[in-house]
């Protein structure tokens, strides 16, 4: 799962870049507002983590301008500035959350996860399909009740699909969702993946369909 993280203070940025990949996410990093402004007109992120306090153009404009596009992705708000004004104003302006500086890295991850669980339709932590059990307060999947072994990368594409709820995704979105700017990774990459989690499935009555023109969904079979 991508995320966006735009934070002009380099030493946090690296601690919290750091911390999100060992949680599980690809994560790109911009230092100030206008890059991050560039990137999100041409690149798609399960969220966005957004300073206020940015260089060259600032968090407000940024979130102002993706609104402005009719980009759906949520968007958490990190500042210094943790008023209350400051607050509404960040929530009318289409931010779905808001975490004052300092804080937990753990109420960090908790916040991201359950903001990327809604922005699927999703209000509970945990999501099956048939034997496959998928628990978001730990990003840990189950099937028939046992741990399932999977790679960083099997496991954000499974991710992926459980969280589509039913719904197709095509190879080129798992792949803009998975792949960070810095990576190496193509729609043809995602089949290798897919083919690797079929394996892991089988014989389980969840596989993962390939729907022609539409992309990949799971489902009971």
């Amino acid at each position: 799962m991508r995320l966006l993280l735009v934070e002009d203070n380099r030493s946090l940025a690296e601690s919290l870049h750091k911390a999100l990949e060992q949680a599980g996410f690809a994560v790109d990093v911009m230092y100030d507002g206008q890059a991050a402004d560039h990137v999100l007109h041409t690149q798609d992120y399960a969220l966005v983590i957004l300073d206020l306090a940015l260089p060259r153009l600032d968090g407000w404009e940024v979130l102002k301008r993706l609104r402005a596009r009719r980009k759906s992705m949520p968007v958490l708000i990190l500042t210094a500035h943790g008023s209350v004004e400051d607050r509404v104003r960040g929530l009318d302006m289409g931010a779905d959350d808001y975490l004052s500086k300092p804080f937990d890295l753990g109420e960090l991850e908790a916040r991201v996860r359950a903001l990327i669980r809604r922005s699927h339709g999703h209000d509970h932590n945990r999501l099956s399909c048939g034997a496959l059990c998928y628990d978001g307060s730990c990003r840990m999947f189950t099937l028939a009740g046992e741990a399932l072994k999977l790679t960083p990368r099997e496991h954000a594409v499974l991710e992926l699909l459980m969280l589509q709820g039913g719904r197709a995704i095509s190879k080129d979105v798992l792949s803009e969702k998975i792949f960070g700017l810095e990576e190496s990774g193509s729609a043809e990459a995602m089949e290798i993946y897919v083919y690797r989690l079929r394996k892991k499935l089988a014989d389980s009555g969840v596989g993962i369909v390939t729907l022609r023109g539409l992309g990949y969904l799971l489902a009971e079979q």
